[in-house]
C-alpha cells in the first residue's frame, strides 16, 4: 500500500531515517513509486487478489476466505518482520489492537457483501467510507469539492441504482466502507508508531486471531486442504501483504484526507482491469465515471503538493 521514506521510532513523532533493504515497506524497496506510485499498486493487487478470492469463497466459504487471508498474511509479516514486541508503550499498542479490529472487520464485512451482492456495487458502497473521511478530515473547501466530483463518479461507475440489491449485502458493505475509514486512520497512526511494517505485522496477527474461530467454525477442516490453502496463501500475498504495507508507506506521506480520495479510484481500478484483462466493455458512462474519479483524486494530491503538507493530517494523529 516515497521517496526517501519517513520510517519512525515508537513515539509518534515521525522522523526520517533509512530503513533496511531486505524488510518488507523498506523505502529502499520501493521508494522510487513515491506515495501516489504505492497507493495505485496496492490498488492493482488488491484487484488480483479479490478476483482470485471470488474463485476461492465456493471451496472455503466467504468466512473461510478471510481467515485464511489474515492468517498467512499474519505467518508471512511475523516472520519476515520479526516485530520487537517489548518497548512500546500502552497507546502503541491500543493503536495496533485498534486497527487489527479494523482489518479484521472490514475484510469480514466485506467478504459477506460480495456472497451477497455483484463485487462492483460492493466496491463502489464501500468506497463511500473513505470519501466520508476525506471531507471529515479536511479543512479546505476544496478538498470537500474533490469528494463530491469522486462521489459522482463512483456512484455512476456503480450504475447509480443500488435499490435493487439485498439489503444485508448493502449494509455489509457500507459497514466495511466504515471500516476502511477507520483502517486509514490506525493505518496512519501505526505507521508513525512503529518502524518499518512491524506495526502492521502485529495488527495483522490481532486481526488473524480474532477471525481464526470464526474461519473454522464455517469451514473447518476444509481450510487445511493443500490447493485451498495454497489459493488463500496466493489471496493473502496479493490482498493484504503486498497493499497493507504499501499503503502504510504512502500514508507516512499523505494525509488521510488525500489517501481517503485515492481510495476512490478502486472502482475505477476495478472496471479498468475487467476490460483489460476479462474482456469486460465499458459503457461510455462508465469510462465519463471512470475520468471523473481521476479527476478527483489528480486535483487531490495537486492540492497537497501544492501546499507540501507531511501526513500529518487531521485524523491521522
Amino acid at each position: 500500500m516515497s521517496t526517501p521514506s519517513a520510517v519512525t521510532s515508537s513515539s509518534p513523532t515521525p522522523v526520517t531515517a533509512p530503513g533496511p533493504a531486505g524488510t518488507p515497506g523498506a523505502p529502499g524497496r520501493f521508494g522510487s513509486l513515491g506515495p501516489v506510485g504505492l497507493v495505485l499498486a496496492g490498488g492493482v493487487s488488491v484487484q488480483f487478489g479479490g478476483a482470485l478470492a471470488v474463485t476461492l469463497m465456493p471451496r472455503a466459504g466467504a468466512l473461510g476466505v478471510v481467515c485464511l487471508r489474515l492468517l498467512v498474511a499474519a505467518i508471512v509479516l511475523l516472520v519476515v518482520c520479526r516485530p520487537r514486541l517489548r518497548g512500546h508503550s500502552r497507546a502503541d499498542w491500543g493503536t495496533v489492537v485498534v486497527f487489527g479490529i479494523a482489518m479484521a472487520a472490514m475484510n469480514g464485512l466485506f467478504y459477506q457483501a460480495v456472497a451477497r451482492i455483484p463485487l462492483g456495487p460492493a466496491v463502489t458502497l464501500e468506497v463511500l467510507g473513505p470519501l466520508a473521511l476525506s471531507v471529515l478530515a479536511s479543512r479546505r473547501l476544496v478538498n470537500v469539492v474533490w469528494a463530491g466530483l469522486a462521489l459522482c463518479g463512483v456512484f455512476l461507475l456503480g450504475g447509480g441504482d443500488f435499490g435493487g440489491l439485498d439489503a444485508a449485502g448493502v449494509g455489509f458493505a457500507l459497514g466495511a466502507g466504515a471500516m476502511w475509514a477507520a483502517y486509514i486512520v490506525f493505518s496512519a497512526r501505526t505507521g508513525r508508531r512503529f518502524p518499518q511494517a512491524d506495526g502492521l505485522a502485529l495488527a495483522m496477527a490481532v486481526g488473524a486471531v480474532l477471525f481464526l474461530p470464526l474461519g473454522l467454525a464455517e469451514s473447518g477442516t476444509k481450510l487445511a486442504d493443500p490447493t485451498t490453502f495454497g489459493l488463500g496463501a496466493a489471496v493473502a500475498v496479493l490482498s493484504s501483504v503486498l497493499p497493507y504495507t504499501l499503503e502504510l508507506l504512502a500514508l507516512r506521506r499523505l494525509p488521510a484526507s488525500t489517501f481517503a480520495i485515492l481510495m476512490s479510484l478502486e472502482p475505477a481500478l476495478a472496471a479498468t482491469a475487467g476490460f483489460l484483462i476479462l474482456g469486460q466493455s465499458l459503457a461510455p458512462l462508465e469510462v465519463v465515471a471512470i475520468a471523473l474519479v481521476i479527476a478527483a483524486s489528480m486535483g487531490a494530491v495537486r492540492t497537497q503538493v501544492g501546499r507540501g503538507r507531511p501526513a500529518g493530517a487531521p485524523g491521522e494523529s
